[in-house]
Formats: C-alpha cells, structure tokens, sequence
C-alpha cells in the first residue's frame, strides 16, 4: 500500500501537462492523399485539470470540409475529446482520444525530450476494420502561448505526415 500511495503523487512530468491547460485556438492543415492539395480548418481546443492534476481532459470543436453522400465537400461540425497524464508505473505519458469520425478510442504512451520540449506518442489505429495503422504523434511547445502538434502514420513501411495543428492560446 505504501508504494502504491508513492506511485500516486504528482511529478514534473505532470507540471509538463498543466503547461498545455488552458483555452487555445488552432489551425489544422490535413493531407488526405498524396497528391491532393491540403485541407484546412480551425477551431478552439479546451484542456482542465482533473483528480487534482493527474489527467488533463481536452474538449475540442472546430469546423472541417468533409465530402458528403454526393462527393461534394461541405462544413461539419468535428468534435473530440482527449485525456492525457504521466503513468508512474510505467514511467509513460499517457493518452486516449476519440473523435465524432469514429467510434474507437485511441490509446497512446509517450516520452518527453526537454532539450526539445518534445512530446512524441506511438499508437496503433483501427479506423476501419483490419487496417491497423501505426501511429507517432509529435507536441512540440514554442512557449508558453504557443504550441504544435503533428500526426504520422505509416503508410506501407513509410511515415507519412498527415496532419498538422498549430495552438496559440486565446487571452
């Protein structure tokens, strides 16, 4: 009981995350195929403190264009929700994400680089089923007010940048 309850206290990998919480804006620039122009959307990004500052809960909104039933791009609404923290056990950041584009949830553990300030993620996804796709996931933090986040995914043997965001925090 007694390592488990020293196992439970908070770090400096956990001050890392309280960093990132606040209210942000963001762009995306997504890249949906090889040879398609990239598409663009924005939206605002929460992240809280929760359990006293173990896990950091994110709510995110933005518009995205998304082809409809006839092929066309139209406006919908996204919507996503992340939890992250620093597993002490595993000595791992920790995070979960699901989206209104799926009904999955992604699980990923990472590392920090302070020489960097560089959170880099691994995950496997399973967007449609049996096509699991590796996944890294790179936060990288500016400063204080700004920060970005890019998305790979391996493509056959090949990492593949497929999405980038860019965080600035609104005042």
């Amino acid at each position: 009981m007694a390592k488990m309850m020293e196992l439970s206290k908070l770090n400096e990998n956990h001050k890392l995350l309280r960093d990132l919480a606040g209210t942000w804006s963001y762009t995306v620039t997504m890249w949906m195929a090889p040879n398609a122009p990239p598409t663009k959307s924005s939206g605002t990004s929460v992240t809280k403190p929760i359990m006293d500052g173990r896990f950091f809960v994110t709510d995110v909104t933005g518009q995205m264009k998304m082809p409809g039933p006839d092929g066309k791009m139209k406006d919908v609404t996204f919507k996503g929700t992340g939890m992250d923290g620093y597993d002490n056990v595993k000595n791992k950041f920790v995070s979960s994400w699901g989206d209104n584009m799926g009904t999955g949830i992604m699980m990923s553990e990472g590392t920090y680089d302070p020489a960097t300030k560089t959170f880099t993620y691994t995950s496997e996804y399973e967007a449609i089923p049996g096509m699991k796709t590796k996944i890294r996931e790179v936060l990288k933090v500016a400063d204080k007010n700004h920060h970005s986040f890019e998305w790979y995914e391996d493509r056959g043997g090949q990492e593949v940048k497929t999405m980038e965001i860019n965080y600035t925090r609104k005042k």
